[in-house]
């Protein structure tokens, strides 16, 4: 007698849970995409590094007075520690970028995440606000050359200007008062500076072969 063979199991789309699926996964902080979360790009303690931070949605401007008084006691008691220096800054309506200096990714993450928290704190006892401010991570660029410090120091300096919102002279919402790399004369301060001098040879002397930066320069990127 011949055995019956088994009768073969059909295949069918299989709709369980397993697997990837469209839409699936970690979904970003508010209407804006967040930052990436693989790997950042390769440290190196003599290059410069470019930080933008964001503000969730629906908080008061920056770039008001109080705002600005909280942020800046921010930055001159979290400037400098462990390896970690804030060297330029700027504040926006929305968001701040700062150019800082590290002697590893260690110290620039602690360095950045101490800086952080500090003027979170100050801008919620300004605000009266409780909670979480920023959007998501901080975004940070490696700047590797001359050009690329050049280009990010103008960005950053003049960075009111490209957003329309100050546009003649130094914007008193940045570091701008106390840099010295002015193409045209600025009007002399009498407060000192909260913040370290650079260490880096592309932020003390390199940059500056490529040019001082002009007062009129309305930045159009940073590439």
């Amino acid at each position: 007698m011949k055995r019956r063979a088994k009768p073969g199991q059909p295949e069918l789309p299989f709709k369980g849970r397993g697997g990837a699926r469209p839409g699936a996964g970690r979904k970003p902080k508010g209407a804006r995409a967040g930052v990436s979360h693989h790997g950042r790009d390769a440290f190196n303690k003599a290059h410069p590094v470019h930080v933008t931070a964001r503000l969730r949605a629906g908080l008061p401007s920056l770039r008001r007075k109080d705002a600005h008084r909280a942020i800046l006691r921010a930055f001159e008691a979290g400037a400098e520690r462990s390896g970690f220096r804030l060297i330029h800054y700027s504040v926006q309506s929305t968001h701040v970028h700062l150019i800082v200096e590290a002697s590893d990714r260690r110290s620039l993450s602690r360095g950045l995440q101490g800086l952080l928290i500090r003027v979170a704190r100050g801008l919620n006892r300004a605000w009266r606000h409780e909670g979480s401010i920023w959007a998501d991570r901080y975004h940070d660029r490696i700047l590797g050359t001359p050009s690329e410090v050049r280009n990010a120091l103008a960005y950053v300096l003049n960075n009111a200007k490209r957003h329309g919102i100050y546009e003649a002279g130094v914007d008193p919402f940045s570091s701008g008062l106390w840099f010295d790399g002015w193409r045209e004369a600025k009007p002399s301060v009498s407060v000192p500076s909260i913040l370290p001098r650079a260490r880096t040879w592309l932020l003390t002397l390199g940059w500056r072969r490529r040019g001082l930066i002009s007062l009129n320069t309305v930045p159009s990127g940073c590439g």
